[in-house]
């Protein structure tokens, strides 16, 4: 492998398929891809292979791929909900970090440490990694959840908090030649203000027009979209923001075009490229001959991290009026440390304030709390069936913010109940109701819900693999229950949540029948063999309804339904 240390382009090569490979037999084992690709920096790394000499072009690579995943998020992010979710981010978001930096100082002396040593690593464990919790929840597409929307916000609040403690430190003469104390910080918060001001008038003044200019040519409207996301990365790093911040910003200016939706379907195939080479950078930088000098030790601040963060954010949760299924999920987003903490860690090596012992810890801690969480996430749902009976004590009796369901807002029973309120699902709805059923439509997503709502049905917030949510539905009066769910190829868990909903709705009383779409053959004889009376395919039944149409075999006449579009 010679010739790898005088070629980028051939160790690139190199490391794509050795990806490739990796990820292939992690997929045969039904492994989480992050995980693969972890494993792939570790291979190729210098503790095994030692390929990875282009640091700087891999390093490039990996940052424009953070850069793109937050632009992504950005552009999906609905401001109204921002605003109502703020007070949980901010509150669950400090606490945990209060939490986990002041009960791991007392851990890290309880071992010998020395207080300068605890005070490092127990900062180290606060740090969650937005970018790999935001990959998982965007692969399982929970990004636009309830508890999805609030862990993005306290992982935030969380950034704030790395950017704030690095500045902190710097001013201390960490990393830096002297500081400026408190006129560091308060520059960089005046800074941000600018950004989100000028962000603000981007969106009021210039994202419309000029977004509809570019439409006209698809390819320039993308380069746009990528332009932005790393233009506004770089003008939030430079001040001290942080790269992701600055690209969850840039999505955020362009969340309100038309477009969206196009640059999001665009961009997705290239972030996945991308965040490959993060995920291989991030494996790559795991030493792992500092490994193992504090094995027991590391093994105590993972059970805290894996243990003890997803449990103060369901007690925070719990307290603010949220359900435990809900802090549960978002709970589980902060099991792991970031890249930041080895940054972190490195940076008070380089000091001389701690050892590389100290840096191994971290580095051991990375990796179980990073693999380990990455399962948890990605079997959330089984977690929670196992765990949920037991969690009721951090549930309000009335959970203000999120009110159980049994009791619908219309009130009254449902003839029909459709699980997913998309256009499909929305539009099913409509119609039905426009014939005199009585409907209740269900989703995860709270800006589908909204959007139910204006559109006059009646809609409620839940999860179609809830156990507890299934249960509080008029189910045992119901003539249809209907999943407009997609099914969607991650690679994760390999779960089909259309099977799980018909399987909990069977387990009650239920004498109606079940209709389950499908978007392909091969999932159409599955659902008929396994769960459906009825099979709805999309796009064959829209085919035979249009050929009977140009056939006048049908009436072309049609009860006028307001249109459904995207928020």
């Amino acid at each position: 492998m010679e010739f790898m240390l005088h070629s980028a382009f051939a160790e690139v090569a190199t490391l794509l398929m050795l990806a490739a490979v990796i990820g292939f037999a992690g997929l045969l084992l039904r492994q989480p891809l992050i995980v693969s690709f972890i494993a792939v920096g570790i291979v190729a790394g210098p503790s095994v292979l030692d390929i990875v000499h282009a640091e700087a072009q891999i390093e490039l690579l990996s940052e424009l791929g953070i850069a793109v995943l937050l632009f992504l998020v950005g552009i999906k992010l609905d401001i109204k909900l921002i605003r109502s979710l703020g007070s949980v981010a901010v509150m669950t978001g400090l606490g945990q970090v209060a939490f986990t930096a002041g009960l791991g100082f007392v851990i890290g002396m309880a071992l010998g440490m020395d207080a300068v040593t605890s005070l490092y690593v127990a900062v180290a464990l606060t740090f969650s990694s937005t970018i790999i919790i935001v990959k998982l929840l965007s692969d399982k597409r929970e990004i636009d959840s309830l508890h999805g929307q609030i862990a993005l916000g306290f992982l935030i609040v969380q950034d704030l908090v790395v950017v704030l403690a690095m500045i902190v430190l710097s001013t201390l003469g960490i990393g830096s030649e002297g500081g400026g104390g408190a006129g560091d910080i308060a520059l960089v918060l005046m800074a941000g203000v600018v950004l989100v001001a000028l962000v603000i008038a981007f969106v009021r003044y210039v994202a419309d027009p000029l977004s509809a200019r570019l439409a006209h040519a698809p390819e320039l409207l993308v380069i746009f979209a990528i332009a932005q996301a790393t233009v506004f990365a770089t003008v939030a790093d430079v001040i001290g923001l942080g790269k992701e911040l600055g690209g969850l910003l840039a999505g955020v200016s362009l969340a309100s075009t038309p477009y969206r939706e196009t640059i999001s379907a665009r961009l997705a195939p290239l972030r996945d490229f991308l965040l490959l080479f993060f995920f291989i950078s991030l494996g790559a930088t795991l030493d792992m001959n500092l490994l193992g000098q504090r094995l027991g030790d590391a093994l105590i601040f993972s059970a805290f991290v894996l243990i003890g963060n997803p449990l103060i954010v369901l007690v925070i949760m719990g307290v603010l009026g949220y359900r435990r299924r809900t802090g549960f999920l978002a709970g589980l987003t902060v099991a792991q440390i970031s890249e930041f903490s080895l940054i972190f860690i490195s940076m008070g090596l380089a000091l001389g304030h701690v050892n590389e012992e100290a840096l191994g810890l971290v580095t051991l801690v990375g990796l179980i709390t990073i693999g380990l969480s990455v399962y948890m996430i990605t079997y959330s749902q089984r977690l929670y069936d196992g765990l949920g009976p037991y969690l009721g004590v951090f549930e309000r009796a009335n959970p203000v913010r999120e009110p159980h369901s049994a009791a619908f807002r219309g009130g009254g029973d449902a003839e029909v109940i459709i699980f997913g309120m998309g256009r499909f699902g929305a539009a099913i709805a409509l119609r039905l109701q426009k014939q005199g059923l009585a409907v209740i439509g269900v989703d995860s997503n709270p800006r589908a819900v909204q959007r139910a709502h204006r559109l006059g049905l009646q809609a409620e917030y839940g999860d179609a693999t809830d156990a507890e949510f299934i249960a509080s539905l008029p189910i045992e009066h119901a003539q249809w229950v209907i999943s407009t769910l997609p099914r969607y190829p991650t690679g994760l868990s390999h779960e089909d949540s259309r099977h799980t909903l018909a399987q909990l709705v069977r387990g009650h009383p239920f004498t109606g029948r079940i209709a389950i779409a499908s978007h392909n053959e091969r999932d159409t004889e599955e659902l008929r063999e396994r769960d459906a009376d009825l099979v709805l395919e999309p796009f064959q039944d829209a085919a035979d309804r249009a050929v009977e149409l140009i056939q006048g075999a049908a009436p072309t006449g049609r009860t006028p339904i307001p249109p459904i579009v995207d928020d």
